[in-house]
């Protein structure tokens, strides 16, 4: 039996502002509105705070199954993995990512009646991504579509679903903003698939870092990591206060150093928790300057 510590670290506690950075940003956009029907619902984004990160967790212990039970996860630099490490039994992690989608599911359903049930068919496809992933019998996790799934859910989904669960309306400031949160969302799983080249390549688990190679790979890290900073300027000619989002800019120096410099295996471990450590300041910022 995994011990409570072991299952905190298996929810890959690292990832996690993935999740909560949309909706943050989101909630900033709603908080500035001040348009008839403008502001934050605060029980509604509180809410959908928690589908985000339910979700999020369920997709960790899904893919944690997935892998384990494939044996992708058998020789692995990062950190533990629950079936991989043998840690916990594959039907237990199952059931922890299942009951993770019901709660989605559940608090999914109660935005959707305060709102409109269109959430439910969209909650239903991020259950589905979440789960086929690294789940069922041909992944897209496997299939160098992973980093798209992420830009779209952790993204667009995630800031324009929790604005308009609040306003009710989908302002263009809200696409514009998703863009730069799915992009560093999207260089977590960038910096982790680097870091796991080769033992995917070696069990044949062709993420699209596999499939770009090493060094542009490197190269996709560092723009993930930097187009967000331009992206401040469009949404700074109609919020100057925005611009301070750009105060994030140095947190992005070091990872991406690591990254440019050539890090690998255990190297690009702590690349993970300064990425995320930069995704959850710039979306502080971004969500201050938003609501100012």
């Amino acid at each position: 039996m995994a011990t409570l510590a072991q299952w905190v670290a298996g929810s890959r506690p690292r990832t996690l502002p993935t999740s909560l950075v949309p909706v943050a940003v989101g909630t900033g956009i709603a908080i500035g509105d001040d348009s008839p029907g403008g502001g934050a619902v605060w029980w509604r984004a509180l809410l959908a705070a928690f589908v985000a990160l339910v979700l999020q967790i369920g997709v960790n212990y899904s893919n944690d199954y997935s892998d384990g039970v494939r044996g992708t996860d058998d020789d692995r630099v990062g950190p533990l993995r629950l079936v991989g490490s043998g840690a916990a039994k594959p039907g237990q992690v199952l059931a922890a990512a299942l009951a993770a989608f019901l709660a989605a599911a559940v608090a999914g359903l109660v935005l959707a009646a305060a709102t409109t049930w269109w959430l439910l068919l969209i909650g239903a496809f991020a259950i589905l991504a979440a789960w086929f992933y690294t789940g069922g019998k041909t992944p897209y996790g496997y299939r160098a579509l992973g980093e798209i799934s992420v830009f779209v859910f952790f993204g667009l989904v995630a800031v324009v679903g929790t604005v308009y669960v609040q306003i009710e309306r989908l302002p263009w400031e809200a696409w514009a903003a998703a863009v730069p949160i799915g992009l560093l969302a999207c260089g977590l799983l960038v910096a982790n698939n680097l870091r796991d080249i080769p033992t995917d390549r070696e069990s044949g688990k062709r993420t699209l870092a596999v499939v770009l190679g090493d060094r542009w790979t490197r190269i996709l890290y560092a723009v993930c990591t930097s187009l967000p900073f331009m992206a401040v300027l469009v949404l700074a000619a109609p919020h100057p206060w925005a611009l301070i989002a750009l105060l994030a800019a140095p947190l992005s120096v070091p990872p991406t150093q690591k990254v440019l410099n050539g890090a690998t295996g255990p190297a690009l471990i702590p690349v993970l928790g300064e990425t995320g450590r930069l995704q959850i300041v710039y979306g502080v910022l971004l969500a201050v300057g938003l609501a100012l």
